[in-house]
């Protein structure tokens, strides 16, 4: 996934996020991999954990700054997400809907990844081969909705997925090799998905390690003629 140009991930205390960045690592693809994550915890070497909050943008400016002074970013993933917690949980019905947990999902799952995508960008290389990705979700499909509920997070989602495809359109004009990309995880054996999991052996079910090796094998098949789309864990396209 790119020369020796550096690797942030964001959201490294979470499930899928703290499988990245050890898959990431691994692959020793890149320069220096940086961990970043609300409460980030000490990892070994050669991965350096710095704090962010995706909700606050002087947070999220301040880390930009710390990894920008290591050089360029040639991987940026937002790994961070809510589905539920205090106070927030999916809706069944329109009924149940509360503006003030839909805010919070929004705060996170949208205009976090917008806020990196605003502040990380500017230290991605103009030349060379980049990547610029998002966890997603396939209920953020519009076109492959056929369930309904779930109001808070598909709507936190799809306008995620417009965000990622109108950052696509705009960073052509400037970094032409630059990948933006959704992400699909599947369902992944984490906290988040715990209330709502299926069946063990259920297609598409994994476990963090696994899920970060397919987003990772994922990211490096992709080209720039892909950027602005949302694959799933098996390099499928999602429809908008």
């Amino acid at each position: 996934m790119g020369g020796r140009n550096s690797a942030v991930i964001i959201g490294a205390s979470g499930g899928v996020g703290r499988a990245l960045v050890a898959a990431v690592a691994a692959g020793g693809a890149h320069g220096p991999v940086f961990a970043l994550a609300r409460s980030p915890e000490s990892l070994l070497e050669p991965v350096r954990s710095l704090s962010i909050d995706v909700t606050d943008e002087a947070s999220v400016a301040a880390a930009a700054r710390s990894v920008g002074e290591t050089g360029p970013v040639g991987l940026v993933i937002v790994a961070s997400g809510i589905l539920h917690g205090p106070g927030i949980a999916p809706e069944k019905a329109i009924r149940s809907l509360d503006p003030a947990a839909m805010a919070a999902v929004f705060a996170v799952n949208t205009l976090g990844p917008a806020l990196v995508a605003k502040h990380f960008l500017p230290l991605m290389p103009r030349k060379g081969r980049s990547v610029f990705a998002a966890l997603s979700a396939r209920v953020g499909s519009i076109g492959d909705n056929r369930l309904g509920g779930w109001y808070s997070y598909r709507a936190s989602k799809a306008a995620l997925n417009q965000i990622l495809r109108t950052l696509a359109v705009e960073a052509a004009r400037t970094h032409p090799e630059l990948i933006v990309a959704g992400l699909h995880p599947g369902t992944v054996r984490t906290a988040l998905s715990q209330p709502f999991r299926p069946e063990p052996g259920t297609p598409g079910l994994f476990s963090p390690e696994e899920s970060a090796a397919h987003l990772v094998r994922v990211l490096d098949g992709l080209h720039p003629r892909d950027s602005g789309q949302v694959f799933a864990w098996d390099g499928q396209p999602i429809p908008p």
